[in-house]
């Protein structure tokens, strides 16, 4: 397939999965094995589409396939030859930051430079007792650990110390990576601590939303750009990843994917003390807030608004979502890279936006 998109909006598209567990043909649920196939032929066709980026999330829970996201990569990198590989997130809080940066200067290679890694506190903590950390060190293992893996980009001998890890004296970590840089964001889900604490760093921001009007995150854009100032670091265009889903119609966007969609959402409310998600409240979400599930015009037109209010350089839509048929994963990746994404940049390039 030919490249069907270009850049010349200024933003970029990408395309974002946990490995969801999908039904298979049959109608039963597919393997973890079956499923990591199906996200390396899906990442073939994002690439094949003009998709700007394809990133895994890491999970260790049992509905998700991917726990080793650079694994992954690596895989499609030897498949591929032009979409960005990333990481959404790479829970570094519960890894050693030299074995991150190693592993995805590696993927990096094996993708001539096309390698990313958004680093994240995750959004479930199964990791930690996992790997044995202690959930009360949550907020300085990060702060620790970002902090180091910020000094490992530089590719030269670091020597650093802190709580969490053995001390590092002029430590020298390979393989080093073509360019000298490896491109590295930092996923916040609403802190404005966190949101700080990026700028501080220089890292670029990409901002998880996942409900409610996304309007509400235009502080947050706000407080990235003037904290960069007041350190003095790059203010970097700021990315954005949302769930969605993309089928033919309205109608069939919505029928497939709410009853994954309700399961997947239940289980995480039951363990957060969420009420039970109601038809009434999914539809609102993808009429005014943080679902952009429908038609490729309709995701098109609501993708390009979000975009216009928030400012931001990148979206990200995460595209899986519990069980949904694999089929109908595949039509969705399809619609969204050959569709959708020329259709969003037209009406940003127009003007033609409603915010």
């Amino acid at each position: 397939m030919r490249n069907m998109n270009s850049s010349a909006s200024g933003v970029e598209f990408g395309l974002d999965t946990f490995g969801d567990i999908p039904e298979n043909a049959s109608g039963g649920l597919a393997s973890h094995p079956q499923t990591i196939r199906q996200v390396l032929d899906e990442a073939i066709l994002a690439d094949e589409l003009g998709v700007d980026v394809f990133a895994v999330g890491e999970h260790h829970r049992p509905d998700y396939s991917i726990s080793s996201p650079e694994t992954v990569l690596a895989g499609i990198a030897t498949r591929t030859s032009r979409i960005r590989l990333s990481s959404g997130v790479t829970v570094l809080s519960s890894d050693d930051p030299v074995r991150v940066f190693q592993r995805f200067a590696t993927v990096d290679a094996l993708s001539n430079g096309r390698a990313e890694v958004i680093l994240g506190r995750g959004t479930f903590t199964e990791s930690f007792p996992l790997f044995g950390y202690d959930m009360a060190d949550y907020d300085t293992l990060f702060e620790e650990k970002l902090d180091l893996f910020s000094q490992l980009l530089t590719e030269k001998p670091v020597t650093w110390s802190g709580t969490m890890r053995p001390a590092l004296h002029e430590a020298d970590v390979y393989p080093k990576t073509a360019t000298g840089h490896l491109s590295t964001w930092v996923g916040v889900g609403g802190s404005p601590q966190s949101v700080i604490r990026t700028a501080r760093y220089g890292f670029p921001l990409m901002l998880a939303i996942i409900g409610g009007d996304p309007a509400r995150f235009a502080p947050y854009t706000e407080l990235y750009r003037q904290a960069s100032e007041q350190f003095g670091t790059v203010a970097h265009p700021i990315g954005m990843h949302s769930p969605g889903f993309v089928a033919d119609t309205d109608e069939e966007a919505r029928e497939v994917f709410y009853p994954h969609y309700k399961v997947m959402r239940d289980r995480i409310g039951a363990l957060r003390g969420w009420p039970a998600l109601q038809r009434a409240e999914f539809d609102h979400e993808i009429e005014l807030g943080s679902l952009y599930v429908g038609s490729p015009t309709t995701v098109a037109r609501r993708m390009a608004s979000a975009i216009s209010t928030l400012g931001v350089g990148r979206f990200d839509l995460i595209y899986s979502a519990g069980a949904t048929l694999m089929s109908a994963r595949m039509k969705a990746v399809e619609l969204y890279g050959s569709t959708v994404i020329p259709m969003v940049r037209d009406l940003l390039s127009r003007g033609k936006v409603a915010v």
